[in-house]
Order: C-alpha cells, then sequence, then structure tokens
C-alpha cells in the first residue's frame, strides 16, 4: 500500500485541524500513566512527524507537563471540544507528536514500538513488528 501525501488529523468538533505530509517518522504507543490520564484509554499512540511537514489551523490551547526525562511536554487541545491533537515533545525538538486516533483512519500504519512497558495493563495484547521494526 503507498504512502498517501498528506494526512489530516482534527479535533471531534473539527475546529482544529493538523495536516501532515509524507509518511510518518515513528508511531509509538505509550503505556505510562500521564497518556492513560491524557487519553482516558489504556495507553496513548503518537505520530511523529517533522515540524515542517505539519500545517496547524485553529485554535488550541496548552496543557504543560513535565516528562520523567525532565523536560516539558506541551499538549494542544481543542478549547471547544477537549481533544488533545498534538504535542511538543522536547526531548524531540524537530518533532511534533500527534495523537493516532485524532486521524480518525483505521488504515494508518501500525506502531513500531511500545514504551513503559512496566505501566501496561495485563490484559491488552499489542501484535507489533519484532524489535521496533
Amino acid at each position: 500500500m503507498t504512502e498517501p501525501e498528506t494526512r489530516t488529523a482534527q479535533c471531534s468538533c473539527g475546529q482544529l485541524h493538523v495536516e501532515c505530509s509524507g509518511a510518518p517518522e515513528k508511531i509509538s504507543v505509550c503505556h505510562c500513566l500521564e497518556c492513560q490520564r491524557r487519553t482516558g484509554s489504556a495507553f496513548g499512540i503518537a505520530v511523529f512527524f517533522r515540524k515542517e511537514a505539519v500545517v496547524i489551523t485553529g485554535s488550541s490551547h496548552i496543557y504543560q507537563r513535565i516528562g520523567d526525562s525532565g523536560l516539558p511536554l506541551r499538549h494542544h487541545f481543542c478549547p471547544n471540544c477537549g481533544s488533545t491533537i498534538f504535542w511538543y515533545p522536547e526531548r524531540k525538538p524537530a518533532h511534533i507528536a500527534l495523537a493516532l486516533g485524532a486521524f480518525a483512519d483505521p488504515h494508518f500504519p501500525a506502531p513500531q514500538q511500545a514504551v513503559y512497558e512496566r505501566s501496561q495493563h495485563s490484559w491488552v495484547t499489542l501484535n507489533l513488528p519484532p524489535d521496533g521494526q
């Protein structure tokens, strides 16, 4: 299957849009407790694109927290519906991370890795490529 030229992520109400060009550089499942709280789910999935491949339209509010690395994460969410759509991970300054669910695409590529597996719910089973490939 060929990669689409652009992908669109958006919030639930449609006010905040993010257009991404090309293929994501990495897709990662995170089982940390903060991602569980942020998503209201058992894990979060971050899709990383280079900043220059992304165009953001609409307004967002920011919630900033300090990650385990000691560096800040600035989560951008829609002021209308509250959906977290993207964030800037300081440990990857050339990138923007987007919530995979904001793409609402069941054909989106699978994650390459999982992190914070020590916080993974015992009933979660993922079929990820071996060795993060």
